[in-house]
């Protein structure tokens, strides 16, 4: 009778529970529960009995393993077990000592915990849970050979229905979300008890619902401990411990992160180097490679490796582009630390060290030689006289004064004789020791030998005379022609024999005469050469492998460049990394030397070569972001499905990942591009844009008819164990061995990106106009407030130097740091009478501002500003090192010697130049400061014949 009305009695027991509050009441209730068998939870109190973890369990390094797998080597270790101190999780009932038994299941990693449909496995386990008992002497209990049961994703819900039919049957389901019309009876049953038909079909559909948003690579121990009551039965439940997270070894969203291998472990600071980086599983939409660099205080910099989700191979290999270093001005190697990074949990990898390289800027080396010291004018002259090697006679003793190039000529060859006179003096000495001291026929032998050694003698000294003689009447002539005609290849044509000298860097002096920007001399050198039968000096490498003509791009001359190819230059010759003359042009992100080039016929059937990276002209004007030369390009017929040889990007790719939309616009509109065009892997432009979440691109590339369902070949997700699939599973499931690829709508990195491609309008932002705070003025500051300024911004994170970048004066840094304050250098420079309110500077910026507008309203042009102010910079300017440099950029020789008199104290030109302006309040001198300055510090290379020149 008792069972019958077991329901209602419970209910009544409830209210009476909630009504009564004195003890007695309670625990006669409480008696009268357990005296029908019915497990009651006991309330915690400060010194009742209570459950505690006392080891938890390993979070990462243990394999869930399916079942015909056989059982796991060794037990789920504890959170502290090392190689040589194996631990595994403990737990200890606190307050209390006797009998326990303790019930671990498997629960879910979410908010509310729900049933696994994974299984525990091991000696004390059964039905997928564990049941251990504590003896009274102990006072907590150890779990060391505990296992998981990875249950497949087809068996998930028959698995868990089970498991929730068990728990529930049981009593174990306190703490468990099941069903909510089921949690409220978590335990007040007797037990075991049976479930109705309505149970039943609760427990199914929450199977069924729980089991699709599973994950089955992770999990967590509940520990649920019951007490004995009076009868001897464990009844009496403590609340229940769920330990931390346990990850599968193997899921590639929580395994351990490790790089394995990594192609290179060196960068130069600028960054956007491609690395290879084999590593172990990870998931392509959960991974970032991340840079780092701390000291001491902690963390001083970070950056993270630029790829999309189409980089991650197979989970197993990551191709990246260095980020940049936080210092552009490395003068000296320096290491920092590369890591895997996951963005779900922040878990990270063991670091890698990682160098980076000061930046090389000069790397065809072509300032390093424009720098090189030449020898003087006097150095070539003869030892007497004023005779030499470009003037005229001189006297001087003989053969020592003037007579020119013929005269040193003269020199070396009467060197050559006196020396074989000094051979025959010796020879006529030992023969007269012979003849007087060595038999008749070694006298005869000896004889003849000297004879022939005199004829020798008197015929080399004829034939070098006359030989002589014939070069000085050549030159004579060659000298005359010229003077005649002004033409200068009748000088250069007698000199032909030296035209393939190398110097110690391989260069001619036609690629010297490219390199110091000598545009006559190339021409003329070139008109020469072409004459020559059988020569190649024209195409001559040095020791770079460049010739010429790859010089002459280079550097931007277009006359020398016009000049060569006029010639015979050969077009098609590559360079050390397998560029032609169109490749290292259409790498110069300023237009114009790729139109001049594919002016000539022989070049435009280049378009498509590749260098030895792989990449043609069309690539590189894109990755050099050259709007001008791509469209060159395109006009002379450069396809645009052509593919790099590393990966099958095409030019839309690359755009792509640039997030560059007018370059991709321009290869969809002007060069018709494939919008669902292919790498080897099957990754379309809207894969990595999407994988990128670029909203722009997204936009535009669906605007351009791309497919979002498109499949690449990396497939949407892997089957683990497929040896674990049975036969009859097999049979069931026909279709189950296909695997999908992913589709730009799987790789959506953002709800707008995931809009967009559901068809969503994309509608572009409008900025709003920024607010730009009233420029304030450091003469009204105090002393100790820009003291105290100046410390913050020279602190490791204060950031002078950025500060300087967004000043506009980031150009002085290296000036800067020779101060021993640069942040108060850095302040006084830039606070000057120039940029302080009510000032005359709109002014003086007006006129540039005038100039430039109005070139702007023409078609097809751009203008680059660069305003530079500065003070007292003439201290570090080293005159002669910086005429060589003006020089060098093609200023004449008037221009160069009025600087070189200002610099070095002319009187009246200084006078001049230090007067005051009262129109633009203050010297002159202070405006011409920092362009010699800047010209002084830094590598300039002209890039046009004709520049405009405007001091304001």
């Amino acid at each position: 009778t008792v069972n019958s009305k077991i329901p209602t009695v419970v209910f009544v027991f409830k209210a009476t529970l909630r009504l009564l509050h004195s003890a007695f009441h309670y625990k006669q209730s409480i008696l009268l529960l357990l005296s029908w068998g019915i497990p009651i939870s006991v309330p915690r109190t400060a010194d009742g009995p209570y459950l505690q973890i006392i080891e938890q369990p390993k979070q990462r390094g243990f394999r869930f393993r399916y079942g015909c797998e056989g059982p796991s080597h060794g037990g789920l270790p504890g959170a502290s077990s090392e190689k040589n101190r194996k631990s595994y999780p403990n737990v200890k009932i606190c307050n209390y000592q006797g009998l326990a038994r303790v019930v671990v299941q498997l629960v879910t990693n979410s908010k509310d915990a729900h049933l696994h449909a994974h299984s525990l496995v091991g000696k004390q386990c059964d039905k997928g849970i564990c049941i251990a008992d504590l003896q009274p002497k102990d006072s907590s209990i150890s779990f060391p050979n505990l296992g998981i049961l990875h249950v497949t994703k087809k068996n998930v819900s028959k698995t868990l229905e089970d498991r929730m039919t068990e728990a529930y049957r049981m009593g174990y389901n306190c703490g468990i979300v099941i069903h909510p019309e089921m949690d409220a009876f978590q335990g007040e049953f007797r037990i075991p008890r049976e479930l109705t038909d309505h149970q039943r079909n609760l427990i199914s559909s929450a199977a069924s619902y729980q089991a699709k948003e599973m994950d089955l690579s992770v999990v967590r121990l509940m520990f649920t401990a019951f007490l004995p009551d009076s009868d001897g039965g464990f009844s009496r439940r403590l609340d229940p411990v769920i330990s931390d997270p346990i990850f599968d070894s193997k899921a590639p969203n929580a395994s351990n992160l490790k790089i394995v291998r990594m192609d290179r472990t060196a960068g130069c600071v600028t960054g956007g180097e491609e690395v290879y980086l084999l590593c172990d599983k990870v998931q392509k939409d959960d991974i970032q490679v991340r840079f780092y660099e701390d000291d001491e205080a902690g963390l001083t910099w970070e950056a993270f490796g630029d790829f999309s989700p189409t980089d991650v191979h197979r989970q197993f290999a990551i191709v990246f582009k260095t980020p940049k270093y936080r210092d552009l001005n490395l003068q000296k190697p320096t290491s920092v630390f590369v890591q895997l990074k996951r963005k779900s949990d922040n878990e990270t990898s063991e670091p890698k060290p990682f160098t980076y390289h000061p930046q090389i800027i000069d790397k065809e080396e072509v300032q390093r030689k424009r720098q090189k010291t030449l020898p003087n004018f006097q150095d070539y002259s003869g030892h007497g006289g004023a005779g030499g090697l470009y003037r005229g006679p001189g006297g001087g003793g003989p053969a020592t004064g003037g007579g020119g190039t013929t005269n040193m000529f003269h020199t070396f060859l009467q060197n050559q004789i006196n020396v074989m006179k000094c051979d025959f003096k010796v020879n006529h000495v030992n023969f007269k020791w012979v003849m007087s001291h060595k038999s008749p026929k070694h006298k005869m032998k000896v004889l003849c030998i000297q004879s022939i050694t005199v004829f020798l003698y008197l015929c080399t000294e004829c034939v070098l005379e006359a030989r002589l003689v014939d070069v000085a009447e050549r030159k004579a002539e060659a000298l005359f022609q010229y003077a005649v005609t002004g033409d200068v290849s009748y000088l250069l044509a007698p000199q032909r024999q030296l035209m393939t000298a190398q110097d110690e860097n391989g260069d001619t002096g036609l690629h010297l005469g490219v390199i110091h920007s000598q545009t006559d001399a190339v021409r003329s050198l070139a008109q020469v050469l072409s004459a020559l039968p059988g020569e190649e000096v024209l195409n001559m490498r040095n020791n770079l492998y460049q010739t010429p003509l790859h010089l002459a791009v280079i550097t931007q001359q277009k006359a020398a460049a016009e000049a060569l190819l006029l010639a015979g230059a050969d077009v098609t010759l590559c360079d050390r990394h397998g560029n032609t003359a169109l490749h290292l042009a259409a790498q110069q992100k300023e237009g114009g030397m790729v139109g001049f080039l594919l002016r000539h016929r022989e070049i435009e059937e280049l378009v498509d070569l590749p260098n030895a990276a792989g990449l043609c002209s069309l690539h590189l004007a894109v990755l050099a972001n050259s709007l001008c030369s791509l469209r060159d390009l395109l006009v002379s017929g450069g396809s645009v499905e052509v593919q790099e040889r590393s990966c099958g990007r095409t030019a839309l790719h690359l755009a792509t990942e640039l997030d560059n939309v007018s370059l991709a616009g321009c290869l969809l509109l002007e060069g018709n591009a494939d919008v669902d065009c292919c790498t080897y892997n099957g990754s379309s432009p809207l894969h990595t844009a999407t994988g990128r979440g670029s909203v722009k691109l997204t936009a535009l590339l669906m605007a351009a008819g791309a497919d979002p369902h498109k499949e690449n070949f990396e497939p949407l997700f892997f089957r683990e164990h497929d040896c674990c699939v049975d036969e009859e599973e097999e049979e069931e499931e026909e279709d189950e061995g296909y695997i999908p690829g992913t589709t730009p709508l799987n790789m959506a990195a953002t709800p707008e990106v995931l809009e967009i491609l559901n068809g969503k309008e994309y509608k572009p932002e409008t900025n709003a106009s920024t607010f730009v705070p009233p420029q304030g003025d450091m003469q009204s500051l105090g002393s100790d407030t820009k003291r105290a300024l100046c410390q913050a911004l020279e602190c490791p994170e204060g950031g002078w130097e950025s500060l300087a970048h967004i000043l506009g004066l980031g150009i002085l840094n290296s000036a800067f740091r020779l101060s021993s304050s640069p942040a108060s250098t850095l302040l006084d420079s830039y606070e000057t009478p120039w940029t302080r309110p009510n000032s005359s500077i709109d002014n003086a910026i007006s006129v540039p501002f005038h100039t430039a507008l109005t070139h702007l309203n023409k078609r097809n042009t751009y203008v680059e500003m660069l305003f530079i102010h500065c003070s007292s910079a003439f201290n570090t300017i080293v005159p002669s090192k910086l005429i060589t440099k003006l020089r060098s950029l093609g200023l004449s020789t008037f221009l160069c010697n009025w600087i070189l008199d200002f610099l070095t104290g002319g009187e009246g030109r200084q006078h001049h130049l230090r007067h005051a302006d009262p129109q633009h309040g203050g010297p002159t001198r202070v405006m011409l400061s920092p362009l010699l300055y800047s010209l002084f510090i830094h590598d300039w290379v002209a890039t046009y014949n004709q520049l405009h020149h405007q001091v304001c």
